[in-house]
């Protein structure tokens, strides 16, 4: 087990190898030309964005070897097994868009059944390894029992959600990461387990180093091998450290980026008009309100990390 120091300490290492070797990473997936595609109905300043590499999320799995070599717990092999887990379904989807440049990838149905199937794998495994509750907690030290079918198909349905909502944030060049990076910060901040500190911190440092090559301009996109990845750890997090009731709140951007999706299909299904000007939303304030990509993602990075901290005060002192 490590000591603060410690986490800190193979957290600025995964920093700097991320740093060292994205590089390296990006350099290879243009070599085999696994770029990205873009959509013709997207604002012209991303169709300049054509050709930048795409699957630089695998670059993150430096985060993985860093925890399970300094942190080699039970806890950590879940955590990092449901990184993996969730990058794969994300690898395929990318691998296909790139080698066939076809910006769909593969169906939004197999996807989901991937992550329903590999959702419900790991539930499994939190139950009878780790003796997960089916419990929700609430405030004041008052929980919510249900009985364990309903918590597991509430479960279901929220870290299948979560984890596309989160995906969906991967719009803009830095935008999911600005926003990913204090949502980590925060289950860093509340957790009492060695193994959930190190993984979230590692993955900070993970998402600094790569957030160097996907700033605007970015020079290549982490891909959902990435932001899938991202999108089931920081779902499971909130499963683990029993933080549930206040996902509205911490995960306020990602789901309203999805939210607006689901708003934007139901509205033109019935009206055959665009409730937004394109979804998800971010796409929105650049097309109607003409915001830079840099400005969309420091607006939504402060709402995260006043939302992280909001939460982290809730946590602490009221629940």
């Amino acid at each position: 087990m490590y000591e603060m120091n410690g986490i800190l300490g193979v957290s600025g290492l995964s920093f700097l190898l991320v740093t060292l070797f994205t590089p390296l990473l990006i350099w290879g997936l243009r070599t085999l030309k696994l770029t990205q595609p873009i959509r013709t109905e997207l604002p012209p300043d991303h169709q300049a964005k054509r050709g930048t590499p795409l699957m630089a999320g695998l670059i993150l799995l430096i985060g993985v070897a860093m925890s399970l070599q300094f942190q080699p717990a039970p806890l950590t092999v879940f955590l990092c097994s449901t990184f993996l887990l969730f990058s794969l379904i994300g690898f395929m989807d990318d691998f296909k868009k790139a080698a066939w440049q076809d910006p769909s990838g593969i169906s939004g149905r197999m996807k989901l059944v991937f992550q329903f199937l590999f959702t419900g794998a790991l539930l499994y495994v939190l139950f009878h390894s780790f003796s997960l509750t089916s419990d929700i907690r609430l405030f004041n030290g008052f929980h919510l029992q249900l009985p364990v079918s309903v918590y597991v198909i509430i479960m279901l349905l929220f870290i299948v959600g979560s984890a596309n909502a989160i995906n969906f944030t991967d719009g803009l060049d830095g935008l999911l990461i600005n926003v990913a990076i204090p949502t980590y910060f925060f289950f860093f901040l509340i957790s009492d387990k060695p193994e959930v500190q190190m993984f979230s911190l590692v993955m900070i440092g993970c998402l600094l180093g790569l957030l160097l090559y996907n700033i605007y301009p970015a020079r290549a996109f982490m891909g959902d091998t990435g932001s899938l990845a991202i999108g089931g750890s920081l779902s499971f997090l909130a499963v683990i450290e029993k933080v549930e009731i206040l996902i509205p709140l911490l995960f306020i951007i990602y789901l309203a980026e999805q939210l607006s999706v689901i708003l934007q299909v139901w509205y033109y299904k019935r009206t055959k008009l665009r409730l937004f000007r394109m979804a998800p939303i971010h796409f929105h304030f650049s097309l109607k309100y003409g915001w830079s990509e840099n400005k969309i993602v420091m607006i939504f990075g402060f709402v995260s990390w006043f939302m992280a901290l909001l939460c982290w005060v809730l946590a602490k002192y009221v629940m």
